[in-house]
Parts: structure tokens; sequence; C-alpha cells
């Protein structure tokens, strides 16, 4: 039986349709350019920081 013309789904190609815009290995990042656990908690407490500044106060 051809499966194919019976209108079954399709087999998947187990691959994605396009490149990854921040893939590893690519000009934009280097598979040498890695973020230092220091820089990245760095930002992180930055990003934080910012954030709590913006919150509205709680009312009484």
């Amino acid at each position: 039986m051809d499966y194919s013309k019976s209108g079954g789904p399709r087999q998947g190609r187990n691959a994605p349709k396009h490149r990854e815009h921040n893939e590893r290995g690519t000009e934009k990042t280097p598979y040498d350019k890695r973020d230092d656990k220091a820089e990245l908690l760095k930002r992180m407490k930055e990003a934080a920081k910012k954030t709590a500044d913006k919150a509205p106060e709680p009312k009484d």
C-alpha cells in the first residue's frame, strides 16, 4: 500500500527550516566568544536593579 497517496501526515526531516541568527560558530557568535560567568551575573544584577527601580511602590 502506498501511504503517501492516502493523505497521511508527511514525515519530518528532523532539521530546522532556517539557520538560527544566534547559533554558535557564526560571525556574530563565534565558538571562542563565550561570556564569563562574572559578566553574566553583573548583567543580571543590573537588569534586576533596573526592574526594581521601575516597579511601583506598594499602596498602604
